[in-house]
């Protein structure tokens, strides 16, 4: 079932257009990652989708069963939100104001959900605490919480690990793909494009003159996907040839998921794929789902 369906999107401002002929298809459990570079649409993008800016062309829909079952919103962490005087409790149980409806109270059901959104990201100890006094990563998790309890199918997180520390990172990562795991369909801005092409099942790459929409696997074997990898994940080597192909030594930048043209093109060179990036191989989203079936 698709959740959203894009086609040949505009997006502008009073000063321009930010972001043009996009297309992209999100269906029920995905996990999409929006790479790019700065500037070109990519929270536009989200907000369009939650309604919150108009498009200026071309075609954006959600599916009604996505809007009624409730959307997820995890937005940019700005300086005003990190000094909300509230508690955790309160600001997680913020996220069931939508089921509330009119109610002047919190029902049963949404205390229980808020719990068990706080028990899910490992904050239930914190419930008591001010949300001003936690760290970033603390932070992240209670809107990550907040969000969920507005979720059904589908959850969109802008940058959701901007400003934290590498375990707080591997932490909220951890957790959205969980999310996933779980049907929630996802999908996040980020600028760590290692990251992406290690969770994500699809990649919207958002560009001022290429723009890509496909698998992960895919993206990683076009040429944008690789040039933007090796810029902005800086997880691919300190390489730096012009293109892909003059690499000396390509399998150092692409692994299992190349494609079979690519397989036949390497194999040509001899070039072995078995080594994979390095000791600290990735593994791809469907090599995931095939070794959990063998458990």
């Amino acid at each position: 079932m698709s959740l959203i369906t894009c086609e040949k999107l505009t997006l502008a401002y009073d000063t321009g257009v930010v972001a043009s002929d996009v297309s992209f298809r999100l269906e029920a459990g995905n996990y999409l990652c929006i790479v790019g570079e700065n500037g070109s649409g990519k929270s536009t993008l989200i907000k369009s989708i939650l309604g919150l800016h108009p498009i200026s062309g071309g075609t954006l829909t959600v599916s009604p069963e996505a809007r009624k079952k409730g959307i997820g919103y995890l937005p940019q962490h700005t300086p005003a939100q990190r000094d909300f005087p509230a508690s955790v409790k309160e600001i997680v149980r913020s996220g069931c104001l939508r089921r509330a409806g009119m109610m002047p109270f919190w029902r049963t059901s949404d205390k229980k959900l808020a719990d068990e959104a706080m028990t899910r990201m490992g904050i239930d100890r914190l419930a008591g605490r001010c949300y001003r006094e936690l760290s970033g990563g603390q932070q992240q998790r209670v809107l990550l919480a907040r969000a969920f309890c507005a979720t059904g199918d589908l959850i969109l997180l802008d940058e959701p690990i901007a400003g934290l520390d590498p375990l707080a990172m591997t932490e909220m990562y951890r957790m959205i793909a969980e999310m996933n795991r779980d049907g929630v369909a996802v999908i996040m801005v980020s600028h760590d494009v290692s990251a992406a092409v290690q969770y994500a099942t699809h990649i919207l790459h958002m560009g001022k003159t290429t723009s890509f929409f496909g698998s992960t696997e895919e993206y990683l074997s076009t040429p944008v996907g690789q040039q933007f990898a090796r810029r902005e994940g800086g997880s691919y080597g300190d390489w730096e040839p012009k293109t892909a192909w003059d690499a000396p030594d390509i399998g150092k930048i692409l692994d299992v998921r190349a494609t079979p043209d690519a397989r036949s093109v390497l194999g040509a060179r001899g070039v072995s794929l078995n080594r994979g990036l390095t000791a600290s191989r990735r593994t791809s989203p469907r090599d995931r789902r095939e070794k959990e079936g063998k458990q």
